[in-house]
C-alpha cells in the first residue's frame, strides 16, 4: 500500500522504546503525508508524548507531565486525551493503529464521527484475567470483543492471542480476520560484537521487573554460579514493583559484586552497547497451569527479539510461543522454573567457549 498521500495515527501506552515505537518508525520510512504518534503513560512512566510528522519529518512535539496516578481513572483520563487530541487536528485520517483494546476503542469512536476512514487493532498482548476485580475484568474483555469486531484490521503478535479470544471470549479463530504480525526488529541497526570482545561470563536481562519474570531465581543460583565461573557477572536493566525486594535479595546474599541493577534504560543506543557486550540471556518466566494471569503466554516479547538480533543465547522457560523453535535451533536452552536448572543452564552455556560461540552464531542466523 502507497502510503505516501495518507494521514496516519499511532496510539499507545509507553514504557520504553518497544514494537508501537517500531511501527510508527517504519511507517514514517513510507513517507506519509501526515503521522500522529500519541504515547500514553504506563506504570510509573507518567508523561504523554505527542509528536507529528510530516514527510518523516517531525514538526510538533509536546510533552505533558502527569504528576500522580490516579487509578482506574487513569484508563478514562487516557481515552479523553487521545480524542482531544485528534479532534483538535483540523482535518480527517486515513489509519487509526490502536495499540491495545481502549486505544482502539477511541480510533472506532473517531471513526464513527467520520474522523478516521479505517482502524487497526493492534494487539501485543491477551490475558484472561487482567483484573482481579470482576466488574474490571469484564469491561476490559468488552472492549476487547468490540475491537474484534468492529475494527477493519486486527493484527495479533502470535498466534495464541486469537486461540485464548476464542477459548475465553468465545471470538471465532479466523486466520483471515485476526492476522498474525509478529514483532520484528531494527536488525541492522542493532550493534554487533566480535566474540573477542564480548564480556563471555555477563548473563543479561531486560524487561520489567515483577516476580513472574524469575529474576529472584537467578539472584538464588549465584553463589552456585560464581563456584564454577568466578567472575560471573548478572546485569538486570530494568525497574518495576518488584525492583525494591529484588535489591534487598542481592543484599542479603551478599552478591553486589556480581549483580546488579541499572533500572530502566530508556536510550536505545545504552540499551543495545548493553545486549552487544553480554554473552547471554535470561528470560525465566513463571509458568501458570491455568494460563488466566500470564500474559507473556499469548505474546511474542520483544526483548526475546532483541535478545537474538544481539547475538545473544537465550535462556529461557517454555512459556513463550517461539521458546520451541529458539531451542531447536541451538539459540538457546528451555529450562524448568528452578534455581538448579538455571545454574545448570547457565554453567553449560558460559562454561563451553566454543558451545557459547556457536549457539551466538546461531542467533544471528534465526534473527
Amino acid at each position: 500500500m502507497n502510503l505516501e498521500e495518507k494521514k496516519l495515527i499511532v496510539v499507545t501506552h509507553q514504557m520504553v522504546y518497544g514494537a508501537p515505537q517500531a511501527l510508527k518508525d517504519y511507517l514514517i520510512q513510507k513517507n506519509p503525508q501526515e503521522l500522529v504518534f500519541i504515547g500514553l503513560p504506563f506504570h510509573e512512566q507518567r508523561m504523554v508524548f505527542f509528536e507529528i510528522y510530516k514527510k518523516k519529518k517531525k514538526i510538533f512535539s509536546k510533552i505533558f507531565s502527569r504528576k500522580f496516578s490516579y487509578g482506574f481513572l487513569d484508563y478514562i483520563l487516557d481515552f479523553l486525551t487521545v480524542f482531544y487530541l485528534i479532534l483538535k487536528q483540523n482535518h480527517k485520517y486515513d489509519f487509526f493503529f490502536g495499540v491495545d483494546g481502549l486505544n482502539c476503542l477511541v480510533g472506532l469512536l473517531l471513526k464513527k464521527m467520520k474522523k478516521v476512514n479505517h482502524v487497526a487493532f493492534y494487539s501485543i498482548d491477551f490475558v484472561p484475567i487482567r483484573f482481579k476485580n470482576v466488574i474490571l475484568n469484564y469491561i476490559f474483555h468488552t472492549i476487547e470483543k468490540i475491537c474484534v469486531n468492529k475494527s477493519d484490521l486486527v493484527w495479533n503478535v502470535s498466534p495464541r492471542i486469537a486461540e485464548g479470544r476464542e477459548q475465553f471470549l468465545q471470538i471465532p479463530n479466523d486466520p483471515a480476520r485476526q492476522i498474525v504480525v509478529p514483532i520484528g526488529v531494527w536488525n541492522k541497526n542493532i550493534i554487533k560484537r566480535d566474540f573477542k570482545d564480548v564480556k563471555r561470563h555477563q548473563l543479561l536481562f531486560v524487561g520489567h521487573l515483577i516476580e513472574k519474570q524469575g529474576v529472584q531465581l537467578v539472584l538464588d543460583a549465584i553463589p552456585e554460579i560464581i563456584e564454577k565461573i568466578p567472575d560471573f557477572k548478572f546485569v538486570i536493566a530494568g525497574g518495576g514493583e518488584y525492583e525494591k525486594i529484588l535489591r534487598e535479595k542481592i543484599k542479603k546474599l551478599r552478591i553486589e559484586k556480581y549483580a546488579y541493577i541499572t533500572g530502566w534504560i530508556r536510550e536505545r543506543k545504552k540499551l543495545d552497547d548493553m545486549m552487544s557486550e553480554s554473552a547471554c540471556a535470561i528470560a525465566a518466566y513463571k509458568p501458570e497451569k491455568e494460563k488466566l494471569y500470564n500474559f507473556t503466554y499469548y505474546s511474542d516479547p520483544t526483548k526475546l527479539k532483541d535478545y537474538l538480533g544481539a547475538g545473544l543465547p537465550i535462556i529461557l522457560t517454555n512459556v513463550p510461543f517461539n521458546a520451541e523453535k529458539i531451542q531447536s535451533n541451538n539459540c538457546g536452552i528451555i529450562i524448568s522454573y528452578s534455581k538448579d536448572n538455571i545454574v545448570r543452564a547457565i554453567i553449560e552455556l558460559m562454561g563451553d567457549t566454543e558451545k557459547l560461540k556457536k549457539f551466538r552464531l546461531n542467533t544471528l542466523e534465526m534473527a
